[in-house]
Parts: C-alpha cells; sequence; structure tokens
C-alpha cells in the first residue's frame, strides 16, 4: 500500500488554497498566477523564492517545495496583490549589467535611467582620460555610479546623495560590486555639490544625475506616489529646481572638457536646454530615451 504524501502547514496566503500535500513549484506557479494576473510576475516571485531563474527554473518547475519557502513566497504574493511595486517586493532589480537591491528607501531603477548611463559613458569615452573623475549626484541605489565604475576601467567614481538612508542602500550594493571597480568608489552624503571634496572642484569629467524632476502638483500613478521616496520624485513647485542648481554648480566643478549629463522629463528639454545655455555651457543638447522622448540633458563646456 502506498504511503500518503506528507501534509503540508501552509500559511495564509496564496499557497493556503492549494491541496495539503507536497506542493512542487509549477504549482505555486499557478497560484501566483492565479492571484496576480501575471504569468510574468508570478515567475519571477517563484524565482525568488526558489533561488532559481532561467533555464535552472524550468528544469525544477516538478521538484517539491521545501515547506520553510511558503511564508517567504506567500509574504511576496500578498504583498504585490496589495499594491507593493515588484521590484520592493523582490528586493532586487537588474539595471543595466548590476543586480541591485531596491526597496522604499530608493527610487526603482528604470529603462530611462540606463539610457542616462549610455549617454554619460559616450562622454566619457569622448573625453579619453586614462582615470576619468565622475560625480553622480542623488546616487539613491546606486544604479548610474556603480554602473560608470563597472563598465569604464579606470573610472573614478564620487556617488553622493542627500538621504542618509539612501547611500545605505548605495553601501550594500557598492559590496556586491567586483573589487577592481568597486575600490574606485567613494561615496558621501551631502545636497548635490555640497557633498564633493573641496579639492576636486575644476576636476569632473562628467557630473551626472538622475534627480527629482516632478512638480508638486502632478499626479503620479498610485504605485509610484504611495511607494517611492517622494524626496527622490518631487523638485519643487515647477518640477525643474533640481534641474536648475545641478546646471548654476556643473561650470565650477567640471574640466576643462567636461560634461554635465542630467535625466530630464520630455516636457523640460527647452527649460532645460535654456539654463544650460544662460549658465555657460557651449554645447547643449538633449538626447531621446529609447522611446524617443527627450530624456537626457547633455552640456558641454
Amino acid at each position: 500500500m502506498t504511503e500518503p504524501e506528507p501534509e503540508l502547514e501552509l500559511q495564509q496566503g496564496a499557497a493556503a488554497s492549494a491541496p495539503q500535500a507536497a506542493l512542487t513549484w509549477r504549482h505555486l506557479y499557478k497560484l501566483a498566477t492565479d492571484r496576480l494576473g501575471s504569468d510574468l510576475e508570478a515567475r519571477r516571485i517563484v524565482e525568488r523564492t526558489s533561488g532559481r531563474e532561467g533555464p535552472d527554473w524550468l528544469l525544477t518547475l516538478d521538484e517539491p517545495v521545501p515547506k520553510r519557502a511558503l511564508p517567504f513566497f506567500d509574504d511576496m504574493v500578498e504583498r504585490r496583490a496589495a499594491g507593493e511595486p515588484l521590484q520592493y517586493v523582490l528586493r532586487r532589480w537588474g539595471f543595466r549589467t548590476l543586480d541591485l537591491l531596491v526597496d522604499r528607501r530608493v527610487l526603482i531603477p528604470r529603462p530611462e535611467t540606463e539610457v542616462v548611463v549610455e549617454v554619460a559613458i559616450r562622454e566619457l569615452r569622448r573625453i579619453d582620460s586614462q582615470r576619468p573623475l565622475v560625480a553622480d549626484l542623488g546616487t539613491g541605489s546606486g544604479a548610474i555610479a556603480l554602473s560608470i565604475a563597472v563598465e569604464v576601467p579606470g573610472a573614478r567614481v564620487w556617488a553622493t546623495d542627500a538621504s542618509e538612508d539612501a547611500l545605505a542602500v548605495a553601501r550594500a550594493n557598492l559590496a556586491g560590486v567586483p573589487s577592481p571597480a568597486a575600490v574606485r568608489v567613494r561615496m558621501a552624503q551631502g545636497a548635490w555639490y555640497d557633498a564633493l571634496p573641496a579639492a576636486f572642484r575644476g576636476q569632473f569629467d562628467v557630473v551626472v544625475s538622475n534627480p527629482p524632476y516632478i512638480a508638486a502638483d502632478e499626479v503620479l500613478p498610485a504605485e509610484v506616489a504611495d511607494w517611492e521616496p517622494s524626496s527622490a520624485l518631487v523638485a519643487g513647485p515647477a518640477g525643474t529646481e533640481a534641474i536648475a542648481d545641478l546646471v548654476a554648480g556643473a561650470m565650477s566643478w567640471l574640466g576643462p572638457v567636461g560634461s554635465l549629463v542630467v535625466e530630464i522629463a520630455p516636457h523640460q528639454a527647452e527649460i532645460a536646454r535654456r539654463l544650460a545655455c544662460d549658465a555657460g555651457f557651449g554645447d547643449v543638447d538633449v538626447r531621446p530615451d529609447l522611446n524617443g522622448r527627450a530624456r537626457v540633458l547633455v552640456a558641454r563646456r
């Protein structure tokens, strides 16, 4: 006579409605899909629970789920069902070559900011310094600073933020960067240029930033407004206050052929261009994002 399979004590949540028997990862994938209405999000949660991704995940779908994994799975599914962004639920998100820790202390890394990194790297190639000096102001999770350190050999990067909470996340992400790049990154707390050592004034090859650029009265989706830090989103009544501060201070911190690279909202393109021209930059342009929208201010000395 065949022994019955052992029952699992399931937590209250997505897995609670499953049969009280040995569950497989395929079962959890179906439960999460039914609960969330998204097979992609369900897969990401099951991958995170199992610790296996891609081909490894596909090959283990019919393996039994360890009992200890169920509370972790249920917690993520219910948080996502309650509206928490998937990136915060997973506590990690891919950005270019990096796998970053993200939580409510920092903005969620977005594809638009990956374009900002690409533009900054192109500016560094144009300048062609053996040991370029870069400042990432308002670093948040460290996505921009760490990407440049990893992708540009020899780049020395200062990553600053006014928020100590954000810097704690950036430092955690720095700990996961390979040592040849990690040792070239320094982090400091302070508002914009105030955090930079005075000794580096007039020496930076690139100053780059993804600053707050939302106006105070702008209506944001609930998933953004209710979860992401408002200090990293909202600049002030006009939405261009942080951009103006960055542009105004850049000339005294950039080297003779340095560039300022700033993420902006598409509707701010002309204002940003005018601010840079008024500040004395000789070559000003606005580059598009992957959807063809004006997204990145590039101002060269």
